[in-house]
């Protein structure tokens, strides 16, 4: 504290009188704001205290992965509520917060992170990828112009470089990092609506397979289009788009009188029920042919492309308009790291770019990009560096290495399941996905899809309750089946051991539940 005392000659009405003032001000370090005045400006062993007790934190939880419950869902409700609060006005210690978190407010809930999760569609979240967040969250700088971080953005830029030459598109390629799937497929209906259709749109149809993932009848339904003007098109007994039906749609659409506009086709790279690929280049010759954009639905199964199966069972990709893939599915990535490849920039460019006068000089060149002027976002965080420095540490032989065991570990335990004489195998794997369900019940037992799917679900409830893995269902046709599906860098042959000794053993349970 430093104090300071002034003496002053102060002449009230023609007298003089003499006042002393005392100021006391606060020393600081150079540089170091004030905590009183500036308490949001941490200083700088502040800031080394609270990340060291945060990398405490993480780090223990990371080492606990594989020992905790695969899912822990009881007690959600309560917990929510105790959690209910009023904006404080007054804060509370650093530690305290992260003990609530960790302690209270993370543990329940689906394990996505673990080694077990073989439910939904995993996401991975590798911790190179939350070390990149903090860099990027830490410095903030603004990604949505060229000009306001040219080295940044063009980090950026080189991931979806990478990621196009992944697919196989031209140089002129682009696109760009989004939050997920869904904004990737909706940004792609609304540029094939632009390029493909006139200001009046709205007899512009969609075609798609009965299977494909609902953010696709969303994007439609965001873009303007009405319900009604999706075709979702019935698949073979391998789930994937029947041709025949596809052509049966678009000709009677063309020729039915209606006015309507076949536009849009969309082909999956690995669907979210049972991860069915669709006759990719025959779906690609089939929108040439009738003049439709061709977008590649790949979120889930599009970085199989780096391995040899996956090229494979690709073939055609490569012809798409635009493809959505997702890194924080086949790169293992933190969730809310989509991506949109699109066979021609300017096509975004196009469909997105709106000026105005505050803002700075945007890019004319094709060498770089300006990325508020190919997508719906002009405020977006750095996505771009929680991909880039993982692929950059490990290059892109340690993601296929991976992805390769992945789908090692499908097969191998497709064919256990095939020993267990009560199964059946109702969805055989393409990629990293099996269906599977209890066969029809003996006699004495009602065989109605009804009772069998109670069974099935009494099935699936008996795996998950046993918490080592954590498997869903859903339902195909009027069927209820369970689902594996393996994609979280965490998982190996170990905890593939257990879900299958956790399967065995929920299926004599059940089996012992019914009567002779």
């Amino acid at each position: 504290m430093i104090r300071v005392t002034y003496t002053a000659l102060i002449p009230p009405e023609g007298r003089a009188t003499f006042c002393t003032m005392t100021l006391e001000t606060r020393r600081t370090d150079p540089g170091q704001a004030d905590p009183d005045l500036h308490p949001l400006e941490l200083s700088p062993e502040s800031m080394r205290h609270m990340v060291e007790a945060v990398t405490e934190q993480i780090v223990t939880y990371i080492q606990s992965l594989p020992d905790q419950p695969a899912a822990r869902v009881e007690g959600g409700v309560e917990l929510a509520r105790s959690l209910v609060e009023d904006l404080p006005e007054e804060g509370a210690p650093f530690r305290s917060l992260i003990d609530l978190v960790f302690e209270r407010a993370v543990p329940t809930g689906f394990n996505t992170a673990g080694p077990g999760y073989l439910a939904y569609i995993p996401g991975g979240g590798l911790f190179h990828s939350a070390l990149a967040d903090f860099i990027a969250d830490a410095v903030n700088r603004y990604v949505g112009v060229w000009m306001a971080a040219p080295g940044l953005v063009q980090l950026e830029a080189n991931v979806i470089r990478w990621f196009n030459q992944m697919v196989g598109f031209p140089p002129e390629a682009g696109g760009l990092l989004t939050s997920g799937g869904s904004l990737a497929n909706f940004t792609a209906v609304v540029a094939a609506r632009r390029e493909r259709l006139p200001a009046d749109f709205l007899a512009g149809t969609l075609y798609a397979s009965d299977q494909v993932h609902h953010s696709v009848l969303k994007a439609a339904m965001l873009a303007g289009f009405p319900p009604e003007n999706v075709r979702q098109v019935p698949v073979d007994d391998q789930f994937r788009i029947r041709l025949d039906a596809l052509e049966d749609h678009i000709a009677a659409d063309r020729t039915r009188g209606t006015g309507a506009q076949p536009f849009f086709l969309v082909g999956s790279a690995g669907t979210t029920n049972t991860g069915a690929v669709d006759d990719l280049a025959a779906l690609a010759s089939v929108a040439e042919r009738e003049r439709m954009w061709f977008h590649v639905d790949a979120a889930y199964g599009g970085f199989f492309m780096l391995t040899e199966r996956g090229r494979s069972r690709f073939v055609g990709l490569e012809r798409a308009d635009s493809i959505t893939l997702d890194p924080h599915k086949g790169l293992f990535l933190p969730y809310g790291t989509g991506s949109l490849l699109v066979r021609s920039l300017e096509t975004l460019r196009r469909a997105h770019r709106v000026t105005a006068d505050y803002m700075p000089a945007l890019q004319d060149s094709n060498e770089f990009v300006d990325y508020c002027t190919v997508s719906p976002e002009l405020s977006r965080d750095f996505r771009g560096l929680r991909v880039w420095l993982p692929l950059k540490m490990h290059g892109a032989a340690a993601f296929r290495t991976a992805l390769d065991e992945k789908l090692d570990l499908t097969e191998w335990i497709t064919e256990e399941l095939r020993t267990i004489e009560e199964l059946e195998i109702v969805a055989e794997p393409q990629l990293s996905i099996v269906a599977f369900a209890l066969r029809s019940p003996g006699k004495g037992l009602n065989h109605g899809p009804e009772e069998l799917n109670q069974r099935n679900r009494e099935l699936l409830h008996r795996i998950n309750a046993k918490q080592r893995v954590y498997l869903t269902g859903t339902q195909l046709g009027d069927r209820f089946v369970i689902r594996i599906c393996v994609l979280s860098f965490r998982t190996h042959q170990d905890r593939m051991l257990a879900a299958l000794d956790d399967i065995r053993r929920s299926v004599r349970e059940v089996i012992a539940r019914q009567p002779d």
